[in-house]
């Protein structure tokens, strides 16, 4: 049985989906929860192979929430379903550990097909979520010198290896055995790329790193 934990703060649709999955003969609901203030604790506690993820919810968002899961090395395979489709929030779920991205609007049979295509080791998403992640990387570049200090936002050779680390999902311990250095090392590299490129959070350095073709 494939074990679901559903976080959203819709009453209606939290209840209906567990009916929807308990219904079937390979899904079960493991949790349901109107917020994701105790995500940790809860996901400790249900064990759920997936999550379906809201990211809009009173006190942390699903994108913080599934943050904290993944630094907590607990991360399930996580499902966004949610009513937005900018481009930010998109990259920020993905940025954070999500493999997918689902709109609410989505019809309850491609749920369950979703749930089973990330337990299968692949990744869903709403067609036009797909679209705007696919639109995204096929813009073409600007012409650019990859000395020139616009590229590479005057990054050291380490922070733009500590950027990259942000941008393949690792969370700061995994960084910090990767690059060889302390944990305190890689939070001063870190609040160095935010003032370099502009930003206040990782998922907005992520963001302007893919945008900027920043990696290649």
């Amino acid at each position: 049985m494939i074990r679901i934990s559903i976080y959203d703060d819709n009453d209606s649709l939290r209840d209906t989906l567990a009916l929807f999955f308990d219904a079937t003969d390979d899904l079960i609901t493991t949790g349901t929860y109107a917020n994701a203030l105790t995500v940790v604790e809860t996901v400790s506690m249900d064990q759920p192979d997936v999550i379906l993820m809201d990211i809009d919810m009173p006190g942390r968002t699903g994108i913080e929430a599934v943050t904290l899961l993944r630094d907590a090395d607990c991360l399930p395979k996580v499902l966004m379903l949610t009513v937005y489709e900018d481009t930010d929030r998109i990259f920020a779920a993905i940025s954070a550990g999500a493999v997918g991205y689902l709109l609410k609007k989505t019809p309850g049979d491609r749920i369950i097909e979703a749930i089973r295509e990330v337990m299968s080791g692949g990744a869903a998403m709403t067609p036009s979520i797909a679209l705007k992640v696919l639109s995204t990387f096929q813009k073409p570049s600007p012409a650019r010198n990859t000395s020139s200090p616009s590229t590479n936002f005057q990054l050291t050779d380490k922070e733009q290896l500590v950027l990259k680390c942000l941008v393949n999902g690792d969370s700061y311990k995994l960084i910090a055995a990767n690059c060889q250095i302390s944990m305190g090392t890689v939070r001063t590299h870190i609040v160095n790329i935010y003032q370099k490129l502009h930003v206040n959070s990782k998922s907005e350095a992520v963001v302007k790193a893919m945008r900027t073709g920043l990696f290649g």
